[in-house]
């Protein structure tokens, strides 16, 4: 018997750590390819479970499934170091330019990290909570095993080097970008997308084989938002054509209706829609959202919404008009258990209960309606849960209604986030409000675009 990352609840078929890893890799690619770092998010993949690698951790996966009314400690053995470890090794030297150490510490991280969060690499008390995992002392012996394994059944270390060196290239190009951050800043965000596009390829890859599905069939989104476009207009112009239609007020919103449709040509950036309150905003800016979201091969259209009533009246709407119950998301309070959920539980043998979490929070819809607090808690709230979606917010045309309801606390937190997604993300958003805020008198300026 191979060495095993996975068993499967139904009927105990196992998934081998090769198996596993080259899958978690393919998709962590996929995510990472949204950023241009392909090959630093699949070098997450390939080494996140590396440690799988030994008869400790075998031996503690067949004790769990041969006595499940008295299993071992979950989480009792540690397979999350060795691939952090194996990179401090090859590539944290003094020898070395400053991207390959960078990567070994950025990648390194999200590795010792997907069963909790990400560690700090400097405390209060001046230690390093990075340094001290990725410096364990690990068995000798089962830590040659699972270097052993891996060149011989995954990579070859001479390919992992070359691997790797693609993917410090990929760091040096993303840090040379032009942007308004400082290095900590880029380093911290492109951390935590690294993170995301890890958990999120790990938990897919795990609920694929939990449900026995090979690979995960996906709409086409253009095609998507093509028909609903279709439907939204048949809406707008059965209402333009009653008696109504031609009163002052109905009059100028479809004039501000039309200016959002002819504003969504304008390449993707930060750009204010201040409508009146009655002025039709939600759909002036789902018009504007559709179109586009076609024209620029954008994923998804997020509604980022300050009030739970709200969400839930807008979304109704979006439903009726779009008729789709399927492909849009609500994701707030009222619908979703927030309840603390670090995964350290899920390491090789998974129950229903923690399958239907898997297929949780990573925010792969066409349409989503959220909240502000959801929206940041992506970015800077600690957990798994939140930042999995993260790698997901990128590509997308993202609407604030309401963006003066920002806490004046969190201005300069939202202004990163949103300059990220712009310069990075390849997102494009858009400020709604009948009055809009102050967002440029603090520290960390808004990239608003010229014209917006």
């Amino acid at each position: 018997m191979g060495y095993i990352a996975h068993i499967r609840e139904s009927d105990g078929k196992i998934q081998t750590v090769e198996d596993h890893l080259s899958g978690v890799q393919a998709l962590a690619e996929v995510y990472g390819e949204k950023l241009g770092v392909k090959h630093v998010t699949g070098l997450a993949g390939l080494l996140h479970d590396m440690g799988k690698y030994t008869d400790e951790f075998k031996s503690y996966l067949l004790e769990a499934v041969n006595n499940p009314d008295a299993p071992p400690k979950r989480g009792s053995v540690d397979h999350s170091t060795a691939g952090g470890k194996l990179l401090h090794i090859l590539f944290h030297t003094d020898k070395l330019s400053m991207y390959p150490a960078l990567l070994a510490e950025i990648v390194g991280n999200a590795i010792i990290s997907h069963h909790s969060y990400l560690h700090d690499y400097l405390s209060p008390k001046l230690e390093s909570p990075y340094l001290n995992r990725v410096e364990k002392a690990l068995d000798v012996q089962e830590f040659e095993r699972s270097k052993g394994c891996f060149f011989k059944l995954v990579m070859s270390e001479a390919k992992l080097e070359e691997y790797a060196a693609e993917a410090a290239k990929e760091l040096e190009i993303y840090l040379d970008k032009p942007s308004p951050a400082t290095i900590e800043c880029k380093l911290m965000f492109l951390s935590k997308f690294i993170f995301s596009a890890l958990i999120d390829a790990d938990r897919t890859n795990t609920r694929l084989f939990e449900e026995n599905i090979a690979v995960e069939s996906q709409q086409d989104r253009n095609v998507l938002f093509e028909s609903y476009y279709e439907k939204l207009m048949k809406e707008i112009n059965a209402y333009q054509a009653r008696e109504d239609a031609q009163t002052p007020i109905n009059l100028l919103r479809r004039e501000m209706s039309d200016q959002c449709d002819a504003f969504a040509e304008k390449p993707s950036g930060i750009y204010t829609l201040s409508i009146p309150t009655g002025g039709g905003k939600t759909l002036a800016s789902l018009r504007y959202a559709l179109k586009h979201a076609r024209l620029y091969d954008k994923k998804r259209i997020i509604y980022v919404v300050p009030f739970t009533t709200i969400i839930e009246q807008n979304a109704r709407d979006v439903r009726r008009i779009l008729d789709d119950d399927a492909h849009i998301l609500e994701h707030h309070s009222n619908v979703v258990d927030d309840a603390d959920d670090e995964d350290e539980e899920i390491d090789g043998l998974i129950n229903t209960r923690q399958k239907l979490k898997l297929a949780k929070d990573n925010w792969d819809s066409p349409i989503i309606f959220t909240t502000m607090v959801q929206f940041l808690n992506t970015f800077y709230a600690k957990g798994s849960r939140n930042i999995r979606r993260l790698h997901n917010v990128t590509e997308s045309v993202l609407i604030f209604d309401e963006v003066q309801k920002v806490p004046v606390s969190c201005v300069s937190l939202f202004n990163q986030a949103l300059n990220y997604l712009k310069i990075y993300g390849e997102a494009s958003l858009i400020l709604c409000t009948a009055t809009q805020p102050a967002l440029d008198y603090v520290e960390r300026k808004l990239d608003m675009n010229a014209d917006a």
